[in-house]
């Protein structure tokens, strides 16, 4: 054994699979935890069969020896079986003894072929010497190893039956029913196990994570530590500080209507065109609740150990969000698609909910989220899919009725233009294509990445001023304006400039592109145009008329 410590004190310096840790009494067990998953996604990565840490041993490889006893070892062993995610411990500890003093050896087993290993919900990775969280490519290219794993469909051996709300059952049978009224009958005569495996909730009668999260008592969520089953629900005023919050949990089933009851979904009227009388609507259709949360439900990334938030507030906006990367290409491409996604993040689960009659399979469910705003003239859902989550924004009330009115009225616009529009409305980029797009119908005016509703639009939408503002003026008007400035008092400091400009400068370009201009203006007119020079300095210079020569 001795030739394995002799081995790794050969190496250069600490690699991404070993660990040198002084330790001569103890060492913290969180932080051990936390070496533990990043050497142990890091050896899967790298193709070996273990990493290391070694107790003992300085960074610099000097042995000062370890008085760690077998017990507290034992206390270790126990501790990273308890903490991590697959459940994985040390494959071995050897005892070394070097220069007359103890070294302990760990083993750390790679992490399973499609399974990064995580710490108390977290997965860790290295960079060369330094600890970090495992990014999101490495911990993709470990999930990728074996394309047929699938966290939800997970069985949890020391789950049974009677881990299973008898409510949620109940309700997932009436669920299972309406998708198979053809054979109602049949199903209504099935025990419960019988239906449950028919429902592909259960496999072979064995419990699954599929089967807690959506049908578990709320006392059985422990079986799926550390990953989380719980929506959170919470009230927001006006000034975006929480006036009330409550959690829900397993059974998800049931929860997401109680989430659904939850939100207050206040009534709005305005009036549509060609009517006399006011329209009464619900804020936020209860389709758009139900579909976004089961949503969440189906997508979430379960092994980040987030939650489900759902934030309403008060000023007509619900915020549904999950952990995980949005696995289409673009919300645009789905609008565009009309086809389900070919793959999914938790297969056994999203096939258990098309069964038990919470999504379907058509992939229409978003776009039709998008139609039933549309159609209300209510702004259209916005997607924040940055940072490995997804939020969506939902909008319950006309933000421009007039605007809206004639957006959805043009007879040529398609959806997907719309949402373009919609995201130029909102200054959010737009693709190449779709821009060109836009601007061969004359919908969209500008460059890249500051375009703007185009003047027959504004024109149509009484946003004329809004056009302008948007548009602003050509360069030739600003430099007239610095030029009449400097013919009037002589000269003009930077301060003055910016006083003249910057406010007049269009809406859409945010402070540093402003700031940008106004540099690129001056530019023109002194080295180009040579109308200006600068009798001051270049931090603090003094604009005057150039002589003529």
């Amino acid at each position: 054994m001795g030739n394995i410590l002799d081995h790794l004190l050969t190496l250069s310096t600490e690699t991404e699979v070993v660990e040198f840790k002084e330790a001569k009494n103890r060492y913290d067990k969180d932080k051990l935890g936390q070496y533990f998953s990043a050497l142990s996604n890091e050896a899967n990565l790298k193709g070996v069969e273990v990493g290391y840490v070694l107790f003992g041993v300085k960074n610099d490889k000097s042995i000062v020896g370890t008085s760690i006893s077998d017990h507290e070892l034992n206390e270790y062993k126990n501790e990273m079986a308890q903490h991590t995610s697959p459940r994985l411990s040390f494959g071995s500890t050897i005892r070394i003894e070097k220069d007359g003093k103890n070294v302990i050896v760990l083993e750390i087993p790679a992490a399973p072929k499609g399974q990064p290993v995580s710490w108390k919900g977290h997965c860790y990775g290295r960079d060369g010497e330094s600890l970090g969280a495992l990014n999101d490519y490495e911990r993709d290219n470990i999930k990728a190893q074996n394309v047929s794993y699938d966290w939800s469909a997970q069985i949890l051996p020391e789950a049974s039956i009677d881990d299973l709300s008898k409510e949620a059952i109940d309700f997932g049978r009436k669920q299972y029913v309406e998708k198979n009224r053809k054979i109602e009958s049949e199903i209504l005569s099935w025990d419960d196990i019988t239906f449950l495996n028919k429902a592909k909730i259960t496999i072979q009668g064995k419990i699954t994570r599929t089967a807690i999260l959506l049908l578990g008592k709320p006392e059985s969520d422990h079986f799926i530590n550390p990953a989380q089953a719980r929506i959170s629900w919470i009230l927001k005023d006006k000034d975006n500080l929480e006036k009330d919050y409550e959690h829900f949990g397993c059974p998800f089933i049931l929860a997401v209507d109680a989430v659904r009851m939850k939100i207050r979904n206040l009534k709005y009227r305005y009036i549509q065109d060609g009517s006399l009388f006011p329209e009464e609507v619900d804020q936020f259709d209860p389709y758009i609740i139900r579909e976004a949360l089961n949503n969440c439900i189906a997508h979430q990334d379960y092994e980040y150990n987030g939650k489900i938030n759902v934030v309403e507030r008060e000023d007509g906006v619900l915020i549904f969000s999950n952990m995980g990367h949005f696995i289409p290409e673009s919300v645009e491409q789905v609008i565009k698609t009309d086809a389900p996604e070919s793959k999914y993040r938790n297969p056994f689960l999203g096939n258990a909910m098309v069964n038990l009659n919470m999504i379907d399979t058509t992939g229409s469910g978003i776009k039709r989220i998008f139609t039933i705003q549309k159609n209300k003239f209510f702004p259209l859902p916005d997607y924040d899919i940055s940072n490995n989550h997804v939020k969506v924004t939902i909008i319950g009330k006309v933000l421009d009725i007039n605007y809206a009115r004639k957006l959805v009225s043009m007879p040529s616009l398609s959806l997907n233009e719309i949402l373009m529009m919609d995201k130029v409305a909102k200054h959010q980029p737009i693709n190449n294509k779709d821009a060109t797009s836009l601007k061969s119908k004359g919908l969209i005016e500008g460059r890249k990445p500051n375009f703007h509703i185009s003047a027959s639009v504004a024109k149509v939408t009484n946003e004329k001023d809004i056009y302008i503002k948007n548009r602003g003026f050509k360069d030739d008007h600003y430099k007239r304006m610095i030029l009449e400035y400097i013919d009037k008092y002589g000269s003009a400091t930077k301060k003055d400039i910016d006083h003249l400009i910057l406010d007049i400068l269009p809406d859409i370009l945010d402070d540093n592109r402003k700031a940008n201009k106004v540099r690129n203006l001056i530019y023109s007119l002194s080295k180009k145009e040579h109308l200006i020079d600068n009798q001051g300095t270049v931090r603090f210079p003094k604009w005057v008329r150039a002589l003529t020569k």
